[in-house]
């Protein structure tokens, strides 16, 4: 009896000692935190990890050091909405219809958006049970069932439409800037805002695991900065690039904002981030748009040359991820649901088909070689096909034609470079590789067979 007197001590302590343990494993199994940062029509070379002289972005140059960052990153869409698409969905968006914008009447407005058969990464989150967020642009359809709050997200601060005002939210009329589904009526420069929204968010869930979709309209237009940025920049004389470099800066102190609402919040090795940029630059010859720079790509945003799909991306998981690497394998948007599903461990629906790949193992190096044995593209009377370093290419001018790809004659006049010895596209080698073209040829034309027609057009085609 004496022993067993003496012993109760030692099981209470024993069985603290296990209640402890098990808390501190369940708090080391804790879902990570997902951290999506998009950017708007920025310029490939407008960042200082790419080069950039006249513009400083430390805090996005710090996330890439801090990451991999891969170096031949697209986007299947060369333009806004079809790239959102595609990112929510993990799958190419010309599957289901959602080829171009979708801007169009307000009587078509109860058809203009994502398709509601797919399911959105925030929808798979949600399910999961994270606190969901989008903060910035939506631009997947403006009626009610299209909205964020219909899609997945549990809180969302934005606009639904491609482009707003960042000084004035009455000045985008039927597009307003939105708290959940109330309309805003006064606000700051809209990248501080959204920037404010989410270190906000960060800080009131950091006790349960969340999906944040920071979602900047910089450096889309209308350029507007206020002083506080523009007077960062007076060596830049243009007054365009001058402009938008401020913008710019402002998104890059926002995401520095972010990185450091996680680190504070002692989030900052559960949670995995992105960040990727939806198109290239509007940087048409002869054109100043809103000032950005693909160099040393050919081509725009609207364009399928690698001005147009060609971004910034780069991935960064404390402690879980080498640091400071760079990937040379081509990659696409459409990666980032399935890569951010499996972080999560949550398993994609067994029919959702996805397209995207879990870059994981390859960033882990459990899996070795080509991450996509080819990519793809179409949009309108644009395609194109990367496999390997060889890109089969056909794109125009930048206006968007409703083209019929089946139609006889939509591949004349394809282009191949060696995209090794000739990013910049600069040598068509189609001549002297007919083979090679033929081949391409019949594996675009095959994918093309899997694909919908678009569900509207790009809108009226102007006169020449």
């Amino acid at each position: 009896m004496k022993r067993t007197l003496t012993s109760l001590p030692a099981l209470v302590l024993a069985i603290g000692i296990l209640f402890l343990f098990s808390a501190n494993c369940e708090g080391q199994r804790r879902s990570p935190n997902i951290v999506l940062i998009v950017s708007d029509d920025m310029g490939y070379a407008d960042i200082g990890i790419h080069g950039s002289q006249d513009i400083s972005t430390p805090n996005i140059d710090e996330l890439a050091r801090g990451g991999t960052r891969f170096t031949d990153a697209y986007v299947s869409g060369p333009y806004c909405s079809p790239t959102r698409a595609g990112l929510m969905t993990g799958r190419y968006q010309e599957r289901f219809g959602h080829e171009f914008n979708p801007d169009g009447s307000e009587a078509m407005r109860h058809v203009l958006g994502l398709p509601l058969t797919e399911v959105t990464i925030a929808d798979y989150f949600r399910a999961a049970g994270y606190r969901t967020a989008l903060f910035g642009k939506w631009h997947l359809g403006s009626s009610e069932e299209f909205h964020p709050m219909s899609r997945g997200f549990d809180e969302f601060f934005g606009f639904l439409g491609g482009d707003h005002s960042y000084i004035d939210p009455q000045l985008s009329g039927p597009d307003p800037l939105l708290d959940g589904r109330k309309p805003v009526e006064k606000t700051e420069y809209l990248t501080d805002v959204f920037t404010d929204r989410a270190v906000e968010f960060i800080k009131s869930n950091r006790t349960r695991p969340f999906f944040l979709y920071l979602a900047y309209n910089s450096v889309h237009t209308p350029l507007q900065a206020p002083e506080k940025y523009l007077k960062r920049f007076p060596q830049i004389a243009d007054r365009t690039r001058r402009t938008y470099a401020a913008m710019l800066s402002a998104m890059d102190d926002g995401i520095g904002r972010t990185l450091s609402a996680l680190k504070d919040t002692g989030l900052e090795e559960d949670t995995l981030i992105i960040f990727l940029n939806d198109n290239g630059g509007p940087t048409m010859p002869g054109t100043t748009v809103n000032g950005s720079s693909n160099a040393p790509f050919r081509g725009s945003k609207r364009q399928t040359w690698e001005g147009g799909i060609r971004v910034a991306f780069m991935i960064r998981w404390k402690g879980k991820l080498a640091e400071g690497k760079t990937d040379s394998r081509p990659i696409i948007q459409l990666d980032v649901l399935p890569t951010a599903l499996a972080a999560a461990g949550i398993r994609p629906k067994p029919q959702s088909n996805l397209d995207g790949v879990n870059l994981l193992p390859f960033l882990w190096g459990k899996k070795s070689g080509r991450v996509h044995e080819a990519l793809y593209w179409r949009l309108g009377e644009n395609m194109a096909i990367r496999e390997g370093d060889w890109k089969l290419v056909k794109t125009v001018d930048g206006r968007l034609f409703g083209a019929d790809p089946n139609v006889p004659g939509y591949l004349a006049g394809v282009e191949l470079y060696d995209l090794k010895n000739d990013a910049g596209e600069s040598k068509n080698l189609a001549a002297a590789n007919p083979k090679r073209v033929k081949e391409l040829v019949a594996a675009w034309t095959l994918w093309n067979k899997m694909l919908s027609k678009p569900l509207w057009g790009p809108g009226p085609r102007p006169s020449r």
